[in-house]
């Protein structure tokens, strides 16, 4: 028996390597796996000792040859691949191991041009794919994690069963296309595209979840290449139970929410739309005016924090049951209090950046201004695809329209209500007051109603409050239920064929009204 081993990840290499010679495999090797190989005394044959010809090209043509690809080829129940093997004295090869350059890990290195391009690997993906497609005759290994799976099935029947052939094979098909699909989608940003027309994406499993959006529907979470760095990916779970679908979909709205503040801020979410948000001197503080909005809804809700979570906070949190929180990090003496609810899902994301308040840059939850980062919604038979929203209008585009000035004070919570109404449903209001969300009206079918639901929630806190919309008013109505509750300014992105009946409205009343020039529409 025969192995093929080409790797450019050396992790399990030498204990798989050993494992086979051991059984009594003849092992062959490229260069630097082989020389990896003689360091820990394992013999390896060269590719070039079995091809007879040397690696051309600096080394870009080593295993394309035919007596490389036709020993991997061959069928062994075939008796005319047999016999053409026979001919030429080229004897079979019956397993492949191989991992590719690493092309995602360079271009996230800031590799590009000629030097990225030779981080593409031609040779390996050929190799995976030929040994891929002659699954029932070779064993095709293109992750280490399976080096051991594969050990113990040798040592245990001599042979691999063809169930695990069938696995491996299409995991090494998965890769390969993932390989390409990384590979397509830098040079399509590359060359300024921004939706070619063919699209692959290349995701990987991260973790599978505890179950989908209901308990009979089974779910996992994977990562778009090129965004292993986002919060979502990189997070760490440190206790609690699995994460299922819906939960993994609000604890990301909820990262989003509380790391688009740079002042200490905290979100609690539920279904994706937030309940409450607040920014304030302290962490703990701004818990206790977000959960002050809507205190009943924030039961069984996601608690985001973009600082870390101290002792007083946990303490504050005590007489509420939540599903999760997750934040930067947490103190020592907060996380024996937060081990003690039963099943709270404690998340870190150890790679945030903490907004300084003296100002500076913060690690932001997606990458902006990348230019292949894509959202993405499932429609019946394909995927809506669209540049993320991760831009709020520049605050000096923002025009006052009304006879009267906001005060600085309004001016201060318009724009803190600006930034939160992007992040709920449409049709979406927001009242807010000294930094703090005091009523949400998410995902209304009418703007009026999501007005009218906003003032219910926050009653008194209504009076003197600030309004947000995520887009224009179709019609004064909801301006005139805000203007009874006693809310003194608007901020919304006009341009509705009636916005002067709209800034008519707003001054009798003597609101100030903002009017930003671009909409928040969140589906």
């Amino acid at each position: 028996m025969r192995a093929l081993l080409s790797v450019s990840d050396l992790d399990g290499l030498v204990a798989f390597a050993r494992g086979l010679s051991e059984m009594g495999w003849e092992l062959i090797a490229t260069d630097g796996t082989r020389a990896a190989l003689l360091s820990e005394g394992i013999e390896a044959r060269s590719v070039e000792d079995v091809t007879g010809q040397p690696a051309l090209l600096g080394g870009r043509v080593k295993t394309l040859h035919p007596r490389i690809h036709a020993a991997v080829l061959a069928r062994r129940d075939d008796e005319t691949h047999k016999a053409e093997l026979a001919r030429e004295k080229i004897e079979p090869i019956d397993l492949v191991a191989v991992n590719l350059y690493p092309f995602t890990k360079s271009a996230s290195a800031g590799k590009r041009g000629a030097e990225l391009q030779e981080h593409i690997d031609i040779g390996g993906v050929t190799l995976l794919r030929a040994a891929a497609k002659n699954y029932q005759d070779v064993v095709v290994v293109s992750r280490p994690h399976r080096y051991q799976a594969v050990l113990d099935e040798l040592r245990e029947r001599g042979s691999v069963s063809l169930e695990t052939r069938r696995m491996l094979a299409a995991e090494a098909f998965s890769h390969t296309a993932g390989y390409d699909a990384a590979i397509a989608s830098r040079f399509v940003a590359d060359a300024g595209i921004s939706f070619p027309d063919e699209m692959t994406l290349a995701l990987r499993k991260v973790r599978d979840l505890r179950y989908g959006e209901n308990p009979h529907q089974q779910a996992a979470f994977y990562a778009l290449r090129g965004e292993e760095d986002a919060a979502m990916v990189a997070m760490e779970q440190i206790a609690g139970k699995a994460a299922s679908f819906n939960n993994m979909l609000d604890i990301n709205a909820a990262w989003r929410i509380a790391s688009d503040f740079t002042q200490p801020t905290v979100a609690i979410v539920k279904h994706q739309n937030p309940c409450g948000i607040a920014s304030e001197l302290d962490i703990t503080a701004a818990y206790r005016r977000a959960f002050m909005c809507d205190s009943v809804s924030a039961f069984g809700g996601i608690v985001g924090a973009n600082r870390p979570v101290t002792k007083e906070l946990a303490e504050a949190m005590q007489d509420t049951f939540y599903e999760a929180i997750i934040a930067p990090s947490y103190d020592e003496d907060a996380l024996p209090l937060l081990r003690q609810r039963k099943n709270l899902e404690i998340i870190s994301v150890p790679n945030a950046m903490v907004p300084d308040p003296r100002g500076g840059g913060r690690r932001p939850h997606l990458r902006r201004g990348d230019a292949h980062a894509i959202d993405v919604k499932r429609v019946a038979g394909g995927l809506l695809v669209q540049t993320p929203d991760e831009t709020v209008a520049e605050e000096g585009n923002f025009k006052v329209v009304t006879e009267r000035t906001p005060t600085l004070e309004e001016l201060t919570d318009l724009i803190f209500a600006w930034r939160c109404v992007r992040h709920v449903t449409s049709n979406a209001i927001v009242l807010a007051k000294g930094l703090a969300t005091v009523g949400v009206g998410p995902g209304q079918l009418s703007r009026v109603v999501a007005v009218e639901v906003a003032v219910r929630k926050a009653g008194e806190n209504a009076r003197l409050a600030v309004m947000a919309s995520d887009a224009y008013f179709p019609f004064p109505d909801g301006i005139e239920v805000a203007a009874r509750a006693g809310v003194t300014a608007i901020i919304q992105p006009g341009g509705s064929l009636r916005d002067a009946m709209m800034i008519d409205t707003a001054n009798k009343h003597r609101m100030a009204m903002l009017f930003t020039g671009r909409r928040h529409f969140k589906h």
